[in-house]
């Protein structure tokens, strides 16, 4: 089976991502968190990573973070090996600890930087782990909103995205945060593309162009990106696997949610041209749909694979 595609240059900012194996819990107790980001300072001082932001959460983690260097997977493979080695010696365990590789996504800082920073800090407030997200322990935002917590994070660039005066910057941010609480804030993560890039189409072009660097082997995965799944693929795909076909099969059973996610998720499809494609339905509707498939997938483990069987019957890169 293929290797998934890494885009590695320096100077690159990446959302990454690794869940526990079989979603079970990589973090057992405080100290488990706390030599979790023992091995982040280290990344960063081995590898001249700087992490932007961070949650670390029970069976998973979300990091930000920009390498220097054309070295994601090499700092990555540290950071994850040497987890799992600590918690299977202290555990007595055997076998892995993450579930299959860790997933990286390429960021447009200009463009998505500030908005990914509070996605990612409001993460244990969306699971119910926190009414407000200075409560959770395992955070980068206390460093954001108090300049005397120490921690392994550096917050100037971001920082400096809401405010261009030093001491302006953690009120700014708080209540950039803030502003996202009580309300239904978009994903930013809707809107990757080819399940590798995050950013306008500028910066996706420029980021497509570095692809020609990659190894000879590799080719056959940036030819597959450089192409999304039309919506008249999907929707054939979605039709085909519900055993439907005529103009009414979206009507019926799960065909029509499933339809919804793969449009939006991935072909990139707003929720007004997913609209337009299933015939009027609201954009409010498709938001809502989307998101309730979103949060159902976290928990529904065969609901998970059929929707990856039919990615990669899609996937512009095989995994």
């Amino acid at each position: 089976m293929a290797r998934q595609l890494r885009i590695e240059y320096e100077g690159a900012i990446y959302h990454i991502t690794a869940r526990g194996n079989e979603r079970k819990k990589i973090f057992f107790a405080e100290r488990d968190y706390q030599k979790f980001k023992e091995y982040l300072v280290v990344v960063q001082e081995r590898f001249g990573c700087v992490l932007h932001a961070y949650v670390l959460m029970g069976n998973h983690y979300h990091l930000i973070l920009e390498t220097k260097e054309k070295n994601l997977s090499r700092a990555m493979h540290y950071l994850n090996s040497s987890y799992t080695t600590y918690v299977n010696v202290k555990r007595k365990r055997n076998g892995h600890l993450l579930q299959g590789r860790f997933k990286s996504i390429i960021v447009d800082k200009d463009k998505y930087l500030l908005e990914l920073s509070r996605y990612v800090h409001l993460n244990p407030v969306r699971a119910g782990m926190a009414k407000r997200p200075e409560e959770h322990r395992h955070s980068s935002y206390k460093a954001y909103i108090d300049r005397r917590q120490v921690d392994c994070v550096k917050t100037e660039m971001i920082l400096g995205m809401v405010s261009s005066t030093a001491g302006d910057g953690t009120q700014k941010y708080r209540e950039f945060i803030e502003s996202g609480l009580g309300v239904e804030l978009e994903n930013p993560l809707e809107k990757v593309y080819g399940g590798l890039i995050l950013g306008g189409e500028r910066f996706i072009r420029q980021t497509l162009d570095r692809l020609e660097e990659i190894e000879d082997e590799e080719i056959a995965h940036r030819k597959k990106l450089q192409t999304r799944a039309s919506q008249k693929a999907i929707l054939a795909v979605v039709a085909e696997h519900f055993g439907r076909s005529g103009e009414n099969f979206l009507g019926v059973g799960n065909a029509r949610k499933v339809a919804i996610y793969l449009l939006k998720y991935h072909a990139g499809m707003t929720s007004q041209e997913v609209s337009q494609a299933l015939g009027g339905m609201s954009c409010a509707a498709i938001a809502k749909t989307y998101q309730r498939l979103r949060k159902q997938l976290v928990s529904n483990g065969e609901l998970n694979q059929e929707i990856e069987g039919l990615l990669k019957r899609l996937s512009n890169v095989q995994v």
